[in-house]
């Protein structure tokens, strides 16, 4: 006996809507939520002290709608200054650690917390508002550096950033560490059925590179798959004057703990006149 053929077209355009349903709220909420997926901050209490040594300090950069807390190690007389923009998650709890590395380089160090990470207030609520955050943390310490050497450092999340900062101050040198060649592209990898109109931080990196005049030093772990070093090998082709050092064995989160990593970091600075 034949199935009548309605009832199976019927079921097939339920089973179509209820899949197209299922799409358009699965989009839906990561419009609205995404910021719960792309910022995992560590908030601490304003009484917690960050500064612990005497060369480090602490303080704020007040910036419209909220306050960035901010560590700076200051040397008697230092070469010149990384300005470090760190990764999704965290604080400057967890990321102001290697603090001797650049007293070692005789750099400076400036890391800022975005909205909502550490003690910073507020949240963050856009990408213009980040790029706007971390130029005026620049703005703020920029004059304390005039005619010494500035490096603009990224790491995972913070390299968008800072090749975005590099592209417009054109410091003497850009690292970028774990990059991404745009967060549309690194979407479309871990979550291909998201169309990219949905992404509200598309934080291309690609376009952004082009723009940078200075040297550029990418450094990524060969074994990284949250962002695949291939995202750094067409960064690389975007600029090809930069220098593209590969970590073996490295990881995305591991890779601070690799000499190989510490060493390229080291030679970029030391290089610079």
């Amino acid at each position: 006996m034949r199935t009548p053929i309605r009832p199976i077209v019927r079921h097939v355009i339920r089973a179509a809507l209820l899949a197209a349903l299922c799409w358009m709220l699965a989009t839906g909420a990561l419009w609205i939520g995404q910021e719960s997926l792309l910022f995992r901050p560590e908030v601490l209490a304003t009484s917690t002290v960050l500064a612990q040594e005497a060369d480090v300090h602490e303080r704020e950069v007040a910036v419209p709608g909220a306050r960035l807390s901010l560590l700076e190690l200051r040397l008697p007389s230092p070469k010149g200054v990384v300005l470090f923009l760190h990764g999704n998650g965290g604080s400057l709890r967890t990321w102001f650690v290697n603090v001797d590395f650049y007293r070692r380089a005789n750099f400076d160090l400036v890391m800022p917390d975005y909205r909502g990470y550490g003690k910073s207030s507020g949240r963050v609520e856009s990408e213009g508002q980040l790029h706007a955050d971390v130029a005026a943390v620049w703005k703020d310490v920029a004059e304390r550096y005039r005619g010494k050497r500035v490096v603009v450092y990224g790491r995972s999340l913070g390299t968008g950033l800072a090749a975005a900062l590099a592209a417009e101050i054109g410091p003497d040198l850009t690292i970028l560490v774990s990059p991404y060649s745009s967060m549309r592209d690194l979407a479309r990898l871990h979550y291909p059925w998201v169309p990219g109109f949905v992404l509200r931080y598309p934080l291309r990196t690609d376009l952004s590179i082009a723009r940078i005049r200075s040297p550029i030093l990418l450094v990524h772990g060969e074994r990284d798959e949250l962002v695949p070093i291939s995202h750094s090998e067409r960064l690389h082709t975007l600029a090809p004057r930069a220098t593209l050092v590969a970590i073996a064995g490295a990881g995305h989160n591991d890779l601070q703990g690799f000499p190989a990593y510490r060493e390229a970091v080291s030679r970029a600075l030391a290089a610079l006149p």
